[in-house]
């Protein structure tokens, strides 16, 4: 199969969008990363995966920790200014989260340690325990079949 033709494939589960954000040499760095998944209740565990030509891929082995925002139907731009989709038009708003930025306004945050790395083909796979989470009302913004997507809520 090619590379294509696999993505494509794996377009077809929908994912929500989460900005992973960590304070490196005294600026916050941050990035989209729709690759994430709960792990494990006790303890609290959640995995994200980062492709090895990413800033972040080097930033998080030495900060060993982050933030994690998932990202409301509001903060769809947001998520492309992190995927670098988009220019940064606006200063955006984190705030601190036990020790790790966090962007306000998301529908929920996670304040996360990393405690395990696995390489996994051309990413690095992040395990890392939660260490303090916040929620709030509202609706995730989706990414399906390679585009946003939001909730249909008369279904």
């Amino acid at each position: 199969m090619d590379s294509r033709t696999f993505r494509d494939v794996m377009g077809k589960f929908a994912t929500g969008i989460t900005v992973v954000a960590t304070d490196f040499e005294n600026d916050i760095k941050a990035m989209t990363v729709n690759a994430f998944m709960s792990v494990s209740l006790d303890p609290k565990l959640i995995a994200i995966s980062i492709d090895e030509k990413a800033s972040m891929y080097t930033i998080l082995q030495e900060t060993e920790q982050f933030g994690l925002s998932i990202l409301s139907e509001e903060q769809k731009e947001l998520s492309m200014i992190f995927a670098k989709q988009m220019e940064k038009d606006r200063e955006i708003k984190f705030s601190q989260q036990n020790g790790v930025p966090v962007i306000k306004d998301s529908i929920a945050t996670l304040s996360c340690q990393i405690k395990e790395k696995a390489l996994a083909g051309d990413h690095m796979i992040f395990i890392a325990e939660v260490t303090e989470i916040d929620k709030k009302d509202g609706n995730p913004i989706l990414f399906y079949g390679g585009q946003y997507r939001n909730l249909d809520n008369d279904a």
